[in-house]
């Protein structure tokens, strides 16, 4: 059997398993099978599509399917309204159940479209993109973005099942296989030193010996911090932590309307950001600093932004992020590299300081 480990939340347990091909993940795991019948359907990346279209007709076959292009232009308002249609016109029943095959953005989107459909349907999640398989597709978190910011329509709609297919990794494009490793980065900068060191010395690539074991490292530590703040409301610390960089990079995609820099590129652009608020902060040195620099560059991933941005139109998508509690900023910061804390008493005359830092104008 698959190596396997639990999300639990009581009567909304659920397994994570960690195999290497799809089909015969399902039947060692016990996880029905679709059946040619109205009461499964497949939402489909149609990057997927394109570069493992023989597994998915085997392992799908005629369950009604919706092929959508990844991209964060894809989480929108029109789209999330296609996907209820095709629901819809699909005949399911409140018994059904939806397959998300694809990368974060698909996971997003079909999560909260099963989270609405009929006040609620199940789904099983299948990531096909590192950073999906090590974040995104657990802890149910689903949404779609709106002109005004990120993530800013969800639910809280989590998997019956998720199933890690590390095949899928084979044809991911070597640009999205970085940007999953800025979420790889982001787990041992917030909470396991060791693994930020691994990544330090042996920068994980599609093909490093331990990158079934570190998308496992990371699914556990994803798991412990749902089950302790499965919504986010803890007033220190809990699920807030696996913001680190996240609000500074929804800043950058959203200045430059999704079109600019992969998720992950963004967020590694919020690390490095982090980091130099961090030390603002006078809580890590400037070596800590480079260090960060150094892991984040090694991974083929961006410390800078690549064109500057203006300050104020930074400042202002920051104060559209969910983080904002009661008009102030809650900001993710390293005490050290391996242990972040959350911060509301941050002085926002640092922040444009920090935005320079990085490359604004």
């Amino acid at each position: 059997m698959p190596l396997s480990l639990k999300v639990n939340l009581g009567e909304r347990t659920y397994p994570i398993y960690f195999g290497s091909e799809l089909g015969s993940m399902a039947s060692m795991t016990g996880i029905e099978r679709p059946e040619d019948d109205r009461q499964n359907a497949l939402l489909l990346d149609e990057a997927v599509a394109g570069s493992h279209g023989a597994d998915i007709d085997g392992f799908f076959g005629n369950v009604p399917r919706l092929v959508l292009p990844a991209g964060e232009r894809t989480k929108a308002l029109g789209v999330f309204g296609r996907v209820l249609d095709f629901l819809a016109d699909a005949g399911l029943s409140r018994s059904a159940r939806l397959w998300v095959v694809g990368g974060g953005v698909i996971g997003d989107l079909g999560g909260f479209a099963a989270a609405s459909y009929l006040r609620g349907i199940r789904y099983v999640q299948v990531p096909t993109t590192l950073l999906a398989m090590v974040d995104s597709s657990v802890g149910g978190k689903t949404g779609i973005n709106l002109s005004a910011g990120k993530n800013l329509a969800g639910a809280f709609h989590h998997p019956t099942a998720v199933l890690v297919a590390t095949d899928f990794l084979r044809t991911l494009p070597a640009r999205e296989f970085a940007a999953g490793a800025a979420e790889v980065i982001k787990y041992g900068l917030l909470g396991d030193s060791a693994l930020f060191s691994q990544l330090e010395k042996s920068p994980l690539a599609s093909g490093s010996p331990s990158l079934a074991d570190v998308i496992r490292r990371c699914c556990e530590m994803k798991a412990a911090f749902v089950e302790s703040d499965e919504r986010e409301t803890a007033a220190q610390g809990g699920r807030a932590l696996l913001n680190l960089g996240h609000t500074f990079g929804h800043a950058v995609e959203q200045v430059t309307e999704f079109s600019r820099y992969l998720h992950g590129e963004a967020v590694a652009i919020g690390l490095a950001a982090a980091a130099r608020l961090s030390h603002r902060l006078r809580l890590i040195d400037a070596a800590e600093v480079g260090r960060v620099d150094a892991a984040i560059s090694a991974h083929g991933l961006p410390t800078r932004l690549a064109d500057p941005l203006p300050v104020d139109a930074l400042m202002n998508a920051m104060q559209h992020d969910k983080k904002v509690r009661a008009g102030r900023l809650r900001f993710v910061v390293l005490e050290r590299l391996g242990n972040a804390v959350t911060r509301d008493d941050v002085d926002p005359a640092l922040i444009p300081g920090v935005w320079r830092d990085i490359g604004a104008a």
